[in-house]
């Protein structure tokens, strides 16, 4: 099937002129992306609120079918990957828009359209221009093929993963015991904790602890939910315990990531 043409790319990182485009430039260090060109093993990319790319890095761009960055501005995920996949990426895309919510390690398949699959682990967080409208989405995606795991323990960390968000969800104050996670996991404790390191470079336990914090960060930076409630809804004793976890795995209290965030 013939793939529209992209609009016009313009500057030195290809950034296109479209309004909503624009936008979301202005929001964005240009610094920064100019950095993420010098990753070999992440994709990044940035997209406007209509699902287009604006900006993407040359590991993006080695992953399509396409051999330019002008070539894969301006697209959508339909026209670069097979439609199974786009459809996720999307709906994916959609959820952090109609909920302002940043999505973090998501285990995900990424396969170009005609070409060769391999496992990322995937961040995605909405942009806002300076009078705090949506003005699209940044994205990272890092590749794990160095790690050597096959399709099998990629799956179960995937359903893993699913699994703890899920008992956040609904059960934040019951702790999970490494028998539960591997209960997730489809495996045995021992395999379990192979898998784990193996992917994510963490203990059972040290994901878990990870994901929690990952979702207060979430909570602290999108909203005013008091800080006891914030440590109650990630599964956390009380706000003194909370504070522990989250300075030593952070670099600073709940309080002060707060601040800094609102300040950004």
């Amino acid at each position: 099937m013939p793939h529209p043409a992209p609009p016009p790319a313009v500057g030195p990182l290809g950034g296109p002129p479209w309004p909503a485009a624009e936008a979301l430039l202005a929001a964005m260090a240009r610094t920064t992306v100019a950095l993420m060109d010098e990753l070999n093993e992440v994709m990044f990319c940035a997209k406007d609120v209509s699902g287009r790319y604006v900006l993407v890095n040359r590991t993006f761009v080695h992953r399509t079918n396409e051999r330019s960055r002008r070539q894969v501005v301006g697209r959508r995920a339909r026209d670069l990957f097979v439609p199974e996949l786009a459809e996720r990426y999307e709906a994916q895309d959609a959820e952090v828009l109609r909920g302002g919510r940043p999505l973090r390690g998501e285990l995900e398949l990424i396969r170009r359209l005609g070409g060769s699959a391999g496992w990322y682990l995937t961040s995605k967080l909405p942009v806002h221009d300076d009078d705090g409208h949506l003005v699209g989405i940044v994205s990272v995606s890092h590749d794990l093929r160095s790690r050597d795991a096959d399709d099998v323990t990629m799956d179960a960390m995937a359903r893993l993963r699913t699994a703890v968000d899920r008992h956040l969800d609904r059960s934040p104050d019951v702790a999970l015991t490494v028998r539960d996670l591997a209960a997730m996991a489809g495996c045995t404790p021992a395999v379990l904790e192979r898998r784990v390191k193996q992917v994510f470079g963490l203990s059972p336990r040290q994901l878990v602890l990870r994901t929690r914090v990952d979702r207060a960060a979430d909570l602290l930076t999108g909203g005013t939910t008091p800080i006891v409630e914030v440590a109650a809804v990630t599964g956390f004793y009380d706000q003194a315990a909370f504070t522990r976890a989250f300075a030593r795995l952070t670099g600073e209290t709940p309080a002060s990531f707060r601040r800094r965030a609102r300040r950004g």
